[in-house]
């Protein structure tokens, strides 16, 4: 490593850093030497979940709001891998990068990539989906509790179809459900993710929900099952661009009343690892989806076309008035 530390300066793997004593973001209590040595100590766990996958960063320049990339920039070094993918969103391919080497990652950590959010899908194998991801949104961030205990019911559901799966602190305010799973097209696995919410839902309703219009959750915790297909999910070890720069960190079931979001940060979470990797070692081995859960899941409508749809009727029914679906007053 060779450093100029008077000037916030290092060449780490060859990937010159500079700037390293800046502080990251507001509120971050961090600077940017923090993330890089974050990411460089728990570069072996957290390129083993990136590796192969398309991958979206959300970065923080200076006096910038912050920002999603996917396409890489032009000046973009040789080395880092690429690929191109169609992009749904901006119906358009784009250059994702592939950050499979701890080079690659120091030089994302040097552009100020706070979160890397992979896809489900690797490289080549675009139409087979790795896991099965439930994301558990609970109403506040004061509300960590009420995700825990609807994880728990994601966990009794997948237990009743004979299936397991590991979670996560999102890095945020939730918890993500991640159920690792055999070769079966993209639509079983969305159709299974469909099928594995509903069943927490009704397991108890008064706690979850699946309603993907947020006026009609009435404080409930949001089971979202739209993580399927080209979406991307914040990976396990990301920082989180929010106060403290948390980190989305394993935690073993039974520990899940034990712990908080904000334990795991960039000043915390490496430490906590002891140079492990407690991500690969609390996730089960891929498994079957549950045809029980496939063929409920294909008779469930896609959460964000039904609130498309609810949405454009409900818009109707404003334009219309007070007066709207009445029908005729008698003389």
């Amino acid at each position: 490593m060779a450093a100029d530390g008077a000037r916030g300066r290092e060449e780490r793997d060859g990937v010159p850093l500079s700037n390293l004593d800046q502080p990251l973001f507001d509120e971050a209590g961090a600077t940017k030497r923090d993330l890089v040595d974050y990411l460089d100590a728990v570069a072996g766990p957290i390129i083993a979940v990136l590796r192969d996958r398309p991958l979206s960063v959300i970065r923080v320049l200076r006096g910038q709001e912050p920002f999603m990339q996917k396409n890489v920039p032009k000046y973009t070094p040789p080395w880092v891998r690429t690929v191109s993918m169609w992009a749904e969103s901006s119906k358009r391919e784009v250059a994702y990068a592939l950050c499979d080497d701890r080079r690659t990652l120091l030089w994302f950590a040097n552009q100020r990539a706070v979160e890397y959010h992979p896809t489900l899908v690797k490289a080549p194998d675009w139409q087979y989906q790795t896991h099965l991801v439930l994301d558990i949104d609970p109403p506040s961030g004061d509300d960590f509790g009420l995700a825990v205990a609807a994880a728990r019911l994601a966990g009794r559901a997948l237990a009743e179809v004979g299936m397991a799966g590991a979670v996560k602190t999102s890095g945020a305010k939730g918890l993500h459900v991640f159920v690792p799973v055999r070769r079966a097209p993209m639509e079983d696995v969305a159709a299974a993710t469909r099928a594995l919410a509903a069943r927490a839902e009704r397991l108890d309703p008064a706690l979850a929900t699946t309603a993907f219009i947020r006026q009609d959750r009435h404080g409930k915790v949001f089971l979202d099952s739209t993580r399927a297909g080209g979406a991307t999910v914040a990976s396990a070890y990301s920082p989180r661009l929010r106060p403290g720069v948390p980190v989305s960190f394993p935690v073993a079931w039974d520990d899940l009343d034990a712990v908080r979001p904000a334990d795991f940060t960039v000043h915390t979470a490496a430490r906590l690892m002891a140079g492990g990797d407690p991500w690969a070692g609390l996730m089960p081995e891929p498994q079957p989806l549950s045809p029980e859960l496939v063929a409920e899941g294909h008779e469930i409508p896609i959460a964000r076309v039904r609130a498309m749809h609810e949405g454009k009727r409900r818009a109707r029914e404003a334009r219309r008035g007070p007066e709207a679906g009445r029908g005729p007053t008698a003389p």
